[in-house]
């Protein structure tokens, strides 16, 4: 524990938190499927056999498209925050906070609704992407 920043331990709770909003749109996605009748294995609603299939496809994939990046943003938000820890947790707390409001605006059936307040999203991981490659190049030269 000696070789990470004290501060660190903001970097961690904001992973923790990713984690807690991540329970979270699995609930609402769970929801989704008892409300709008599309049952397991099912990913995605037919148009064809169920009127609310947009709804429930928004809700699901407003969910999926945060698990799909949730890997890429946990790796550089853990490694950004190696040599910038406040910095990183601030953009990883901004990350998930916009990614909520993604999954909101997503989840109205309006798939254009996500990028409202959720765009804020991608500047925050632009900034993730800097830190990362800041702690890797200091590694290198240090």
């Amino acid at each position: 524990m000696e070789l990470l920043p004290k501060e660190y331990g903001y970097v961690i709770l904001v992973v923790v938190a990713y984690c807690f909003l991540n329970i979270w749109m699995s609930i609402q996605v769970g929801k989704a499927r008892k409300r709008y009748k599309v049952f397991y294995p099912t990913m995605y609603a037919s148009e064809a056999e169920n009127k609310d299939a947009n709804l429930f496809n928004c809700v699901q994939r407003g969910h999926q498209n945060s698990l799909e990046l949730m890997p890429m943003v946990l790796v550089l938000l853990i490694l950004g925050g190696i040599r910038h820890p406040l910095i990183a947790a601030s953009l990883g707390a901004a990350y998930t906070v916009t990614r909520y409001f993604y999954f909101k605006g997503y989840s109205t059936g309006h798939p254009k609704n996500r990028l409202t307040i959720g765009y804020y999203g991608f500047v925050a991981m632009a900034g993730l992407i800097v830190c990362a490659i800041s702690c890797g190049v200091h590694m290198l030269i240090a």
